[in-house]
């Protein structure tokens, strides 16, 4: 088997879980080795951020990030794993420290928190669990 064209299209985790769902789903039952794959990776992505992401906040945050010149794998990090501190970007997008000034790291947290609120929730959940 050979790859004409590796990256063609990448799909978000968000479209992954919506597809194997579907599959899921559907009447046809699959047998075997991709019932369990399927299984398994739905039940990984619905404990990720993706489960709580909507097709309308995915666009607009992505609108949101415009601005700021990333490219489209750095933009598929940001909604797949959605940052939560100016080190995470820092890991994401790459040479950040030269396109990106404090504040644009700043203002693309904000961004991050205005479309996927979740993600705040689960940061300070797992602050509270690790000061206990």
């Amino acid at each position: 088997m050979e790859i004409v064209n590796a990256n063609c299209a990448t799909l978000s985790n968000y479209e992954v879980l919506k597809h194997l769902q579907k599959i899921k789903d559907s009447k046809k039952k699959h047998k075997g080795q991709l019932a369990t794959i399927t299984y398994e990776t739905i039940r990984y992505l619905e404990n990720t951020a993706c489960s709580e992401q909507t097709p309308e906040n995915i666009k607009e945050c992505l609108n949101a990030l415009a601005p700021f010149n990333l490219n489209k794998t750095e933009k598929l990090m940001i909604i797949n794993s959605p940052p939560t501190t100016a080190l995470d970007i820092q890991l994401m997008i790459e040479e950040s420290e030269e396109r990106l000034s404090e504040q644009q790291a700043e203002q693309i947290l904000e961004i991050i928190t205005r479309y996927f609120p979740h993600v705040m929730k689960e940061k300070v959940e797992q602050e509270e669990e690790a000061t206990e």
